[in-house]
C-alpha cells in the first residue's frame, strides 16, 4: 500500500522478520534526485552535468557531504549552495582518503617490521606462538587463531607457500606480520609486554607505548574508512587517540585531524614532508568549496605537523 507523506513517498512493505510493515521510500529517477536537491535550495546551473554526476555518485553518498551545508535540522540548504560544490566536497573527500591511506600503509609496513624485529631478536622466530610473551593469553590465542586464518586465506601467497613446502607450515614471526590485517598488527601491538612495547615506541618514535597503542587503534578505524570509501568531511572519530597535553589545548580527539596529527608523528622525515606538501596543495586545490574547520584543522595546522 502506498501512502503520501509530506513530499515524500512511501510503500510498506512487510520486510522478512518483521511483524509490522515497514515504511520505505520509492527509489527516485535522476532527474526526481536532482528536482529534490533544487527544492531543497541547492543551485544547478547545468542540469545534465548534474544528472551525469548522479548517474556516477550514489544519491545517498553525495548529499552526506550537503549535512555541513545545512542550517541546524532543516532540509533546507543554506543561500547560494550550488551542486558542484556538493561534488567538490565529495571529490576533496576522495583525494584526502586516498592521501591519508598511503600515510597510513607506511605506517602499517614500519611496525610489522618493528615488531617482527624486536620479538625475534628477543624471544627467537616462534617466540610469538608462545603465550608467557604477551599480557593475555585469551587474545593471545585469537591472534594465533585470526593468523592461521590469515595463512589459509593467503595460501596462494608466494611467500606462504614457500615456507609450506619448504619449512612444513613453519613460519617465523618476520614472516607472519605479513599476512596481518592492520587491525590485528594493532591488536598484537597492544598485546605485546609492556616493556616490549616501551621499548619499541621509545626507540623509533619516543614515545610512551600508552600514546603508541591508542595512536595505532585509530589509526585502524582511519584505515578502514579509507579503503570503505567511507566519508571522512564532517564526521566525528569514534576511536579517539590519546593526545599529549600541549595537544589537547587546541585539538580535539574526535576530529579528523588527530589522526592527521598522530600519523604525522609516525612518519619519518622525509614521509612527513612529502605529506603536508601533498596535503597543502589538496586544501588550496579546493580552497574555494572546503572549510577546513569541519576536519578540525587549526588555522596555523601546518605548524602542527
Amino acid at each position: 500500500m502506498r501512502t503520501t507523506v509530506g513530499r515524500f513517498l512511501y510503500m510498506e512493505v512487510l520486510a522478512m522478520g518483521a511483524s509490522e510493515p515497514i515504511r520505505i521510500k520509492q527509489a527516485k529517477t535522476y532527474e526526481q534526485q536532482l528536482d529534490i536537491l533544487k527544492n531543497r535550495g541547492i543551485e544547478v546551473t547545468d542540469s545534465q552535468e548534474a544528472i551525469a554526476s548522479l548517474k556516477r555518485i550514489n544519491y545517498y553518498r553525495l548529499t552526506a557531504y550537503g549535512l555541513t551545508l545545512k542550517d541546524g535540522q532543516q532540509d533546507q540548504y543554506r543561500p547560494d549552495t550550488t551542486f558542484n560544490q556538493l561534488v567538490a566536497l565529495y571529490e576533496f573527500d576522495k583525494k584526502l582518503r586516498q592521501l591519508l591511506i598511503g600515510v597510513i600503509e607506511s605506517i602499517e609496513i614500519a611496525f610489522r617490521t618493528h615488531i617482527a624485529y624486536h620479538h625475534a631478536h628477543t624471544y627467537g622466530p616462534l617466540g610469538y606462538k608462545e603465550a608467557k610473551h604477551f599480557n593475555s593469553p585469551v587474545y593471545h590465542e585469537k591472534f594465533l587463531t585470526n593468523l592461521d586464518r590469515f595463512f589459509k586465506d593467503n595460501k596462494t601467497e608466494l611467500f606462504v607457500a614457500h615456507h609450506q613446502s619448504k619449512y612444513q607450515g613453519v613460519f617465523p614471526i618476520w614472516v607472519a606480520v605479513e599476512v596481518l590485517s592492520f587491525s590485528t598488527l594493532s591488536m598484537l601491538f597492544k598485546n605485546l609486554k609492556n616493556k616490549d612495547k616501551s621499548v619499541i615506541s621509545k626507540e623509533y618514535y619516543n614515545v610512551p607505548f600508552v600514546y603508541m597503542q591508542s595512536w595505532l587503534h585509530t589509526l585502524t578505524t582511519i584505515r578502514n574508512t579509507c579503503a570503505h570509501h567511507g566519508r571522512l568531511y564532517g564526521k566525528k572519530l569514534t576511536i579517539r587517540p590519546k593526545l599529549f597535553d600541549d595537544m589537547q589545548e587546541k585539538i580535539q580527539n574526535d576530529e579528523v585531524f588527530a589522526a592527521i596529527l598522530i600519523a604525522c608523528k609516525l612518519l619519518n622525515a622525509k614521509e612527513r614532508a612529502v605529506f603536508i606538501d601533498s596535503l597543502a596543495l589538496l586544501i588550496e586545490e579546493y580552497r574555494d568549496y572546503v572549510d577546513t574547520r569541519h576536519i578540525g584543522f587549526p588555522s596555523d595546522w601546518e605548524n602542527w605537523l
